[in-house]
């Protein structure tokens, strides 16, 4: 059991699964510059695009690419689905006590949600949202502060190291999340769930708990 005020969620890859589009527009970005189409679908998860570009193409424009890989991916949601228990967690969730840090883009973010059938948040952390995206813990602590918490008050839901290392930097314990990565690349997490099915609220009269089912 894990007392929190709030939760703060990152989006691909604990709420939603878009995994098969994101490898869809990066295979077509690697077509489309001659890129090394292997190597890139091995990039790391749960960073902002620009990050990206400018790690893995930096002879490339990164202002022009960054630019057709978000027209890219807010044009194909197809297969886009929320990962099991995302859907109930979020409906046990008053609007207040939850808040999306994602470094997807403001526009992205609701298109993936909805296409996922998934509420939308009533606080938005997008990429555009920071200077400095995961690893760094910006995002994570607007987060807190949009909401009016502290951030020891807080639950992180990650699923990648990036994001692990943000919220932890944030000072938020972190449940992560094995959809993405091994358990054992999720390191300095509180606790590790296979999926959000795994997680459920319970309130007292001191207020809010997560409680952890393993199905292991």
């Amino acid at each position: 059991m894990l007392r929190a005020a709030a939760i703060l969620f990152d989006m691909d890859g604990v709420l939603v699964d878009s995994k098969a589009v994101i490898e869809r527009v990066l295979h077509r970005w690697a077509v489309r510059r001659g890129l090394d189409q292997e190597a890139i679908l091995h990039l790391p998860h749960g960073q902002k695009t620009r990050d990206t570009v400018a790690a893995f193409a930096p002879h490339l424009n990164v202002a022009d690419e960054v630019a057709w890989l978000d027209a890219e991916e807010e044009r194909d949601v197809d297969g886009i689905t929320a990962f099991p228990g995302a859907a109930k967690l979020l409906g046990e969730l008053a609007p207040e006590e939850w808040a999306l840090v994602t470094s997807a883009g403001r526009q992205l973010a609701p298109r993936r949600l909805l296409a996922a059938g998934l509420p939308l948040p009533h606080t938005l952390v997008a990429g555009e949202s920071v200077t400095r995206g995961k690893p760094a813990p910006e995002g994570y602590l607007l987060g807190a502060k949009l909401l009016g918490r502290r951030p020891d008050e807080c639950i992180v839901l990650e699923d990648a190291p990036a994001g692990i290392e943000a919220g932890l930097a944030a000072g938020m314990r972190v449940i992560g999340v094995a959809t993405t990565y091994p358990r054992s690349r999720l390191i300095g997490c509180t606790a590790i769930v296979t999926d959000l099915s795994e997680i459920s609220v319970q309130r007292d009269g001191s207020g809010m708990s997560l409680m952890l089912h393993s199905r292991d």
